[in-house]
């Protein structure tokens, strides 16, 4: 099984659970006392959002490439951004290393398409929702997104990074995102990409008339799959 090199800590709320079901579906696909050879390098996820904030993503996105090179460097075989918003760096990253690095919408994509669906709402940070790298990579792969209206946008990044990146589950917000997804749903959405890591805390299949698509889980799936490979 090949190394797998994680950029995490952004938050570590989410790292936890890449780590963790990088290491049960690990033992799932091998069985015993196997589990996933990684290298993980945490950030401080405080300096990082004060770039995002400021929208110094060019400065980010070098501190980003230089711990993806010092993982490389370390032993690791393939390399897995442990968060949706910073794949908004990923050229940057792919350019300082030499081994693959899984794209995360990429992943996402590719289940949306198996299911059948060519339009998806999409629940994520207001960079990720408003920044064009997301929707245009989605479009590329076939899939449109939807964004929810600017009242919603707020009110969805709001609870990622006020509660959820500080490990706080709060069932007004559940119900928040739900009244969200309804409304994405009217809009004609087939199926709601969780587009923020953190999300998966919150929101799951049955807060949802149509599927949802947890990219934490299929980000998992997919690197631990090359790793097999």
């Amino acid at each position: 099984m090949r190394t797998v090199g994680m950029l995490g800590g952004m938050s570590w709320e989410s790292t936890a659970i890449y780590y963790r079901l990088a290491n049960e579906l690990t033992r799932e696909r091998q069985g015993g006392l196997h589990s996933a050879p990684i290298l993980l390098h945490s950030f401080d996820f405080a300096p990082i959002e004060e770039l995002q904030v400021a929208g110094e993503w060019e400065r980010a996105g070098r501190l980003l490439a230089d711990a993806a090179a010092r993982l490389e460097q370390a032993g690791a075989e393939l390399l897995v951004l442990c968060t949706n918003t910073m794949h908004l760096v990923a050229p940057q990253i792919e350019s300082a290393v030499d081994i693959p690095l899984l794209h995360i919408i990429d992943a996402t994509a590719s289940c949306v398409r198996a299911q059948g669906m060519s339009k998806i709402g999409l629940l994520a940070t207001g960079f990720t929702m408003e920044q064009p790298f997301y929707a245009e990579r989605m479009a590329s792969l076939g899939v449109d997104c939807l964004v929810p209206e600017a009242d919603d946008r707020a009110e969805v990044h709001r609870i990622i990074y006020d509660e959820l990146c500080q490990g706080i589950v709060r069932e007004e917000s559940r119900a928040a995102y739900r009244d969200v997804i309804t409304r994405l749903v009217d809009r004609g959405a087939e199926g709601i990409v969780l587009g923020c890591t953190e999300v998966e805390m919150l929101i799951g299949a049955d807060d949802s008339p149509v599927p949802v698509f947890p990219t934490t889980a299929l980000h998992v799936e997919a690197a631990i799959d090359a790793a097999l490979a």
